[in-house]
Order: C-alpha cells, then sequence, then structure tokens
C-alpha cells in the first residue's frame, strides 16, 4: 500500500515535515558536505602512519567500505523481519528507493545518516587500531562517497563508458529483474564470489518482495 504523495508526487516517508526533510537531500549538497569532511578526514589522520602504511591502511578502509556496501544492501536493506516496525523501518532505510528508483532526492544517503554511521565506524576503528584509523576512515568514506555519487549516476545518467555501461546495467537488474541479487553497486566482484550476480538470462520477478509489501511509515 502506498503512503501520501507530495506535491512533487514524492512518497511521504514521515508526517513530521523536519523529519521528512531530513530524508532529502540535492546531489549539489551532497557533494559541497563530502568535499569539506573527507578533506577534514584526512588532515585529522596526517602524520598518524608512514606514507606505505597510510597507503595500505586507506586500501583496507576502501575495501572494508566494500564488503559493508555488499552486505549492508544484501543482508539488512532486503531482510524481510516479521515485525510491523522492523518492516517499516527497512522501508524508510531502502525500500522507498525500490518504490521510485528514480527520485533525485533519496538517490542518496542524507548526511545525518551516513555521518552518524561513519562516526560510529571510526570508533570501532580507533579501538582497534588506534590513531592511524583515520587512513582508514578516510578509505571507508572515499569508499562511500564514490560508491553513493555511482549509484546517483546508474539512475540519472546514460554512463556510457565500457566500465560505466558495466556497472549501470549490473545495478539495474537488482532493480528491474530481481531483487535477489546483484548487491554490489561499486565493487561489483563481491557478487561474483557471493554468488548473487544475476545474468544477462536472469527470471525478471513478476511481484514486488515481500518485505516492501503493504508496509508505508506514514500511513
Amino acid at each position: 500500500m502506498k503512503g501520501p504523495i507530495s506535491e512533487d508526487r514524492r512518497l511521504v516517508l514521515f508526517e513530521n515535515r523536519w523529519l521528512e526533510k531530513l530524508t532529502v537531500i540535492p546531489v549539489r549538497w551532497f557533494i559541497a558536505i563530502w568535499a569539506l569532511l573527507l578533506p577534514a578526514i584526512a588532515i585529522a589522520a596526517w602524520d598518524t602512519a608512514p606514507i606505505f602504511a597510510a597507503i595500505g591502511l586507506v586500501f583496507a578502509g576502501w575495501l572494508g567500505w566494500s564488503l559493508f556496501e555488499y552486505s549492508a544492501h544484501r543482508w539488512l536493506f532486503h531482510c524481510a523481519p516479521r515485525a510491523q516496525a522492523a518492516r517499516r523501518l527497512i522501508f524508510v532505510i531502502h525500500g522507498n528507493h525500490h518504490e521510485e528508483p528514480n527520485d533525485k532526492l533519496r538517490n542518496l544517503m542524507p548526511p545525518v545518516v551516513s555521518v552518524a554511521v561513519g562516526l560510529l565506524i571510526w570508533v570501532l576503528l580507533y579501538a582497534a587500531v588506534g590513531v592511524s584509523s583515520a587512513w582508514m576512515m578516510l578509505g571507508f568514506m572515499s569508499g562511500y562517497v564514490l560508491y553513493d555519487l555511482t549509484h546517483y549516476a546508474c539512475h540519472h545518467y546514460p554512463m556510457r563508458g565500457r566500465i560505466g555501461r558495466v556497472i549501470k546495467r549490473h545495478h539495474m537488474r537488482h532493480h528491474f529483474i530481481s531483487g535477489g541479487g546483484n548487491y554490489a553497486v561499486t565493487a561489483i566482484f563481491w557478487d561474483w564470489i557471493f554468488d548473487t550476480r544475476l545474468a544477462a538470462g536472469a527470471r525478471r520477478e513478476t511481484r514486488k518482495s515481500a518485505q516492501y509489501e503493504e508496509v508505508h511509515p506514514a500511513e
């Protein structure tokens, strides 16, 4: 069951207009915010590790992000909890994107969520690695920003380059063939490793995924 539609035909996720505003972000603001935050993380990381160690930590952070991207999309965003409250939460986090996949203001994660999750990840990395964890955080969050901008491009740009076409086709199959595969957006090798890649002849789903049926927070 779809919820109410706003004047610009966008799904309404919260009746509270201030909470609703936190669910959207224009791409220009997304770029502006992360153009400040990523250098800030780099400044925090400066002089905390030798150059080659720093490069290794950045790569490890990116690799960690790539697995996080896949895992969160597969096992969190597409889980099917029985509790109605949990199903509504999943709809707010991700299900609304499958309802309206080309909503320009909801194709990027709002900073209120990404920054909060990023800070939690940083705390965990700091506890494990110490001050040099800032380099890992730089790799992790750079991977996230690349992912979100790539995801945005998949929905709003032709992506005519060879790599771009492969990435867009991979993600479009997730939306329009089956939500049960092609979970990665940037690091699509994880779908090969975990055997969740949707081949060209994959059978199209004929019904909406169960976790998104008859769920809407603003009902």
